[in-house]
Formats: structure tokens, sequence, C-alpha cells
């Protein structure tokens, strides 16, 4: 995409798709919609029963096919946690971050910290490296979580 990051999401996925011959239609205008107003971390799936509720008529193909272009014009990042599913995020005016993952209740968290950006970094360059990207999951069990456990004790 060509165009500048001060365009709305709306606006630069209308863009994207004319320069691949293709149209916004209804039904992808309402995919974006939902997809950005959950914020993230939803499987296609998930995002097809958000629009299912909204709009019962659309298929699951569309979505599929739409969550697809969100991501190849740079509005959307696939992710992969240890589930083994393909997720999706806004990736549109949102600085790289990082997660933590509930391995019990899927609840994801993401993180920024710059001290642990610089540290990278820092490893990297130590090792002979130069980073071209990263991508880092922590796991453990939420706050949530442990207070159930020590409930169900």
């Amino acid at each position: 995409m060509t165009s500048s990051t001060q365009e709305n999401p709306l606006e630069l996925f209308s863009e994207f798709l004319a320069e691949h011959g293709l149209r916004m239609t209804p039904q992808r205008r309402l995919i974006l919609e939902v997809f950005l107003k959950h914020g993230g971390h939803l499987a296609a799936e998930e995002l097809y029963d958000r629009v299912r509720q909204i709009d019962p008529l659309v298929g699951q193909a569309t979505v599929y096919r739409t969550v697809k272009l969100l991501a190849e014009s740079g509005l959307a990042k696939a992710v992969r946690f240890d589930e083994g599913v393909t997720r999706y995020e806004p990736k549109h005016g949102r600085e790289h971050h990082d997660h933590l993952i509930c391995v019990r209740c899927r609840r994801t968290e993401e993180i920024l910290d710059e001290r642990i950006e610089k540290l990278q970094e820092e490893l990297a360059r130590k090792l002979g490296f130069v980073l071209t990207g990263h991508k880092m999951d922590l796991y453990g069990i939420c706050s949530k979580c442990r207070r159930k456990g020590q409930e169900e004790d």
C-alpha cells in the first residue's frame, strides 16, 4: 500500500482492494469493523461468529478471504501461539509488542517494554546478529486462573 499511516483503516483497505481490482463490499466493511472493534487475537472462525451475530448472511468463506486480505494489506497480522490456531491482530497504527499467554484460559495480554526490546537488540549484537524481526511469547497462568485453581483446592 502506498498510503500514509495517517489515513483511517477503512480508507487504507479500500485503496488496497482497488489496487488489486477488488471492491469494498458491505460484507468486507462489516468484517473490518468487527475485527477492529474487537482489538485482536481473533481466529478467523471467532471473527466469523461475531460477524454472523450482526449479519447472518455473511458466509464463512467471505470472512476467511477478507481476513487474509486484511493481513496482505498490512492492517492485520497473523499470529500463532502454541494452540495451533492462526489468530489475527490489528497492525495498522500499533507498535511492535510481545505477548503473555495463559495456558489455561488462553487469555492474551500484549506487552510493550523498551527494556526488553533493548536487551534483545544487545543480545543479538553481542552474538553477531542483525535483527530483522522477532516474536516473543511468554506462557504462564494468569491471576484469574490461579485464583480459580486455589478455590478448587
